[in-house]
């Protein structure tokens, strides 16, 4: 199954054993009543009331008598703790405890047997009750009404010390909500009391709402209001400070009934009936670190056949609406719609009819989120009873009593990735896995793993490359926020502004000034690095190379790269990699840190420039390392060694298969303007040489496919022999190597053919801006010249020309060449063409 329920909490095994455990100890000391003791056959009526902000929760049961107690379960000691018992036949419609649980709130009802599940009977009272349970003690009436009241004790973000005001949520059936103001002080010790008990200030904080939800992390109140039949969203933050700001209103495109009253979170929903769950609708909303604020919604089920849901993506200044197809008209729909917040992504959730995982970061790119049905396994995979989504990917069971986190199971999504034939599937599973990964080397190796067995799986998108850009995306984000509008996430790629706060609305802010002005430039590309890259490469050819500091650090900077790397991989690697200069890769690795720097620099502000700096290696190490775990796990599986580039056998077809792989990740990285391990384009050289024709070879080498690196030529040139294969293609590439690297190499090759080309340049070069002067009609011989006229004429102009002042400064450098050396090569050229 995609997504798994890892649990927190159950009543049955937390609460129920310690229940048994205190009924028993009480029997044993000849108690009767009271106390927290619960029957056997009585224990249906335990129940969750309430999770407040610090993880604790809040339950209720009756005891032997009838009598409703409340208790308390610590998430933090895993202890339980009797709150208090009200020794009357009541139901409980909900309940909150302050931080310091000094005080409860609590309303309740009592309901007659004719009485309907969700209405009260005229002249009954919902009794809203303020109770000192440090220790039980007085009992203060808030509000006794005939609508039903729901209670929240707001919770500040500093639980250093005790506060002497406390602060309550009154949430009324009648749309209003009251703020209640709760001072305490301390007598006889530790005893807290209220310390003005007739006089307990309010303030109407919202009023005519149709829809209320509570954040109870966050301690945030989003609630929706009518202005001419137009559904408004408003968001109030609860700050520690006792006030509270509307932090935004923006309008909804959809239906609310004026007559409706809907409430989230605010405690179990028991009064609703559950049975009719799929006639209402479904709204909620949900927010995460990173700035995002989602709002799902489902209407009123019109049709047994399809079911419609929107998101709206407040964060990117979008919506959109999905439309389901349930099968025939007999697949009937008992259950509700349900939507669960998974920090980057949202689940829309029909119990056995389908699971759709939304990308909630990148909502734009639709194949980078999943939509799984069909099967039993994927669209049952949850319980069946209404499940309430929470901050943090918490998931309340009211029915069964189970507080679980909800996680997405990476080894279904492993094996999805394997067998789905589909191309946006894929996309949509290697993201998914990515971003929640727990373990990313694990999760990174066997998606390597998949990409070596599937290299040309894809059809509509670069393997490779998606997944190069995606884990190096996924493994700095976490770093800072903005990151998904600073660096590129994929290779496929109005409301009124909050106020100026930190933590969460600045986040979210800066996600709307980014849509203000119509997705500016931000997002990083080489563009830049390719231009001044490909100006010292065109530079260091013609000899020529600007400021050397400034070279310097360029290279610094790719050397601080490579030490990162080296420091996180500990481990030696078995492909021949980073074992030469490769000057051209270190020069685009370098380039890319002080363009990268100095684009985060621009846009991260705040962020100290040493993070930057670090990030900034963190990545590109990121970039290098995943084309060397894809080459590492190539090697491994083929069992290849760095034996095999000896030339003296042929190519196996495994050594052909990670060619191949070679191939596809310099096509992947030549497109982004990527850098590349130094020593790939020497060793994806050596293989091509190994494994292609000639003719191939060549076509590979003249269309840039491969490039002929001076190690690589090198060892060409020694480990070659010179039989009549290899003299041509030696030959093949020496003709094709630049200037100066191939004057080099042809010092290297004890061969006719070099020694020709070497005495060419170096007549080309002593003949450049040569004019003919009249010379002597005798020429002087030498003993032991050649009689050829012609050629002994030529010997002697450039035995001239090697005189002059001129001459030598255009020979510094190019050592044990003369005109001897040109005579000799001259002669035994000839003496091959004429086949003496």
């Amino acid at each position: 199954m995609a997504l798994r329920l890892v649990s927190d909490f159950d009543l049955r095994k937390d609460v129920l054993p310690w229940l048994r455990s205190q009924r028993a100890a009480s029997a044993a000391a000849g108690a009767r009543g009271g106390g927290p003791g619960v029957l056997e056959n009585n224990y249906e009526s335990l129940r969750i009331l309430n999770v407040e902000r610090n993880g604790n929760i809040i339950y209720t049961y009756k005891d032997d008598k009838g009598n409703v107690v409340f208790g308390l379960y610590d998430c933090r000691t895993r202890q339980n703790e009797h709150l208090y018992t009200f020794e009357k036949d009541l139901h409980v419609v909900s309940c909150s405890v302050n931080s310091e649980r000094t005080l409860l709130a609590a309303s309740l009802v009592h309901f007659t047997k004719e009485r309907r599940k969700n209405e009260l009977q005229p002249g009954s009272k919902c009794l809203t009750l303020l109770v000192e349970i440090h220790p039980v003690n007085n009992v203060k009436v808030l509000k006794a009404v005939d609508s039903y009241i729901w209670v929240q004790f707001l919770y500040p973000h500093v639980e250093s010390h005790p506060l002497a005001e406390n602060h309550l949520l009154l949430i009324s059936e009648e749309k209003y909500i009251e703020k209640i103001h709760i001072q305490v002080t301390q007598e006889d010790g530790n005893r807290v009391v209220l310390k003005d008990s007739g006089h307990l200030p309010r303030e109407r904080v919202a009023e005519d709402f149709v829809w209320a939800q509570w954040d109870m992390s966050e301690q945030r109140l989003y609630y929706i209001d009518l202005k001419k039949s137009r559904s408004v969203l408003k968001c109030i933050q609860f700050s520690a400070d006792e006030k509270f700001n509307l932090m935004f209103e923006a309008p909804l495109d959809i239906t609310l009934s004026d007559s409706g009253f809907k409430l989230v979170n605010f405690g179990c929903d028991d009064l609703q009936d559950q049975e009719n769950l799929s006639k209402h609708l479904t709204l909620c909303v949900f927010t995460n670190h990173t700035g995002t604020l989602c709002v799902c919604y489902s209407p009123k089920f019109d049709s047994w056949e399809k079911i419609t849901y929107s998101v709206f993506y407040f964060h990117k200044g979008h919506s959109k609406t999905f439309t389901a197809a349930l099968g025939s008209v007999d697949s009937h729909v008992t259950k509700g719609l349900t939507f669960l917040n998974l920090d980057y992504y949202v689940a829309v959730y029909l119990p056995g009819h389908f699971f759709h995982l939304l990308n909630i970061q990148h909502p734009d790119l639709i194949c980078h989120s999943l939509f799984l049905t069909g099967n039993n396994e994927v669209v049952d995979m949850l319980p069946h009873s209404p499940l309430q989504s929470l901050s943090g990917s918490l998931v309340l069971d009211w029915c069964s009593g189970k507080l679980s986190r909800a996680v997405l199971n990476q080894s279904y999504l492993l094996q999805f990735l394997w067998n789905t034939q589909l191309d946006y599937e894929k996309m949509g599973a290697l993201h998914c896995v990515l971003s929640w990964g727990r373990d990313p080397p694990f999760l990174e190796a066997k998606i390597i793993q998949w990409i070596s067995e599937n290299i040309s799986a894809c059809h509509s998108f670069d393997l490779i490359q998606e997944f190069i850009i995606a884990s190096s995306y996924w493994s700095i984000y976490p770093e800072t926020s903005n990151m998904d509008k600073l660096l590129p996430y994929s290779s496929v790629l109005a409301w009124n502004t909050v106020h100026s706060f930190k933590g969460y609305w600045e986040k979210l802010n800066s996600n709307l000034e980014y849509i203000k002005y119509s997705k500016p430039p931000w997002l990083y590309n080489n563009s830049m690095v390719q231009r001044e890259w490909h100006s010292l490469i065109s530079e260091e050819k013609t000899g020529r190379r600007r400021s050397m500091v400034y070279v310097r650090n360029i290279l610094d900077n790719a050397m601080k790269v490579i030490s990162n790397l080296e420091a996180r991989n500990l481990e030696p690697r078995l492909t021949p990699l980073f074992q030469e200069e490769d000057s051209p890769q270190r020069l685009l690795m370098g380039l890319m840190v002080s363009e990268l720097k100095d684009h985060l620099l621009r846009h991260l502000q705040g962020v100290e420039k040493k993070k930057i700096e670090q990030m900034v290696l963190d990545y590109i190490s990121k970039l290098l390392d995943v084309v060397c775990q894809i080459l590492e796990t190539s090697w491994r599986k083929h069992h290849l060694h760095p034996s095999v580039l000896h030339f003296s056998r042929r190519a196996s077809a495994a050594e052909f298969t990670v060619f191949h792989i070679m191939t596809r990740i310099l096509e992947a990285t030549t497109s982004l303007f990527l850098p590349l391990p130094p020593g790939f384009h020497t060793l994806h050289t050596l293989l091509g040489v190994h494994c292609l024709p000639l003719h191939n070879l060549l076509h590979y080498i003249d269309d840039g496919v491969l490039l002929l690196t001076e190690t690589a030529v090198t060892r060409l040139m020694k480990d070659l022999d010179n039989s009549e294969k290899n003299e041509k293609l030696k030959f093949s590439i020496i003709v094709r190597l630049p200037p100066l690297i191939g004057q080099k190499i042809c010092r290297l090759w004890d061969h006719p053919m070099s020694s020709n080309i070497i005495s060419r340049n170096h007549v080309k070069r002593l003949l450049l801006n040569y004019k003919k002067q009249p010379r002597s009609s005798m020429i002087d011989k030498s003993p032991g010249s050649v009689e050829f006229l012609p050629l002994n004429y030529f010997i002697e102009i450039l035995t001239d020309r090697e005189s002059s002042s001129e001459a030598l400064y255009a020979l510094e450098g190019h050592d044990n060449v003369d005109a001897k050396f040109v005579e000799e090569a001259a002669l035994k050229h000839t003496t091959m063409l004429l086949g003496l």
